[in-house]
């Protein structure tokens, strides 16, 4: 599979996975006919994880986004750092990846 459509993919199941969630991050309402193991702050505490997932999820995109403008203009796979490539298997395991090995590490330092 090309990288382009591998970046397409990806895309496309943050996308499904963001939308399914969605529910999740609306007002939570007290309703107190309800009962069971579900309280107002469990709920509270599930709308707040939904919605730092989606912070995480639009951050990616933007990510992929980039890889695929990269892709367009013929730069992707070179260090945004030294100009240099990274290494296929580091695209392999991070398709979004813009930093080579030894850029990376220079900057976790």
């Amino acid at each position: 599979m090309e990288m382009r459509d591998r970046l397409l993919d990806m895309r496309a199941a943050i996308e499904a996975a963001v939308h399914s969630h969605e529910e999740s991050s609306e007002v939570v309402e007290l309703d107190q006919t309800r009962t069971g193991r579900l309280t107002r702050m469990d709920a509270l505490q599930g709308q707040a994880m939904a919605k730092a997932g989606q912070v995480r999820a639009k951050q990616e995109l933007a990510h992929i986004d980039a890889a695929l403008r990269r892709l367009e203009e013929g730069s992707y796979g070179e260090c945004l750092d030294c100009a240099e490539d990274i290494a296929a298997a580091r695209l392999e395991a991070n398709p979004v990846a813009t930093l080579c090995v030894g850029c990376a590490e220079a900057r976790e330092a």
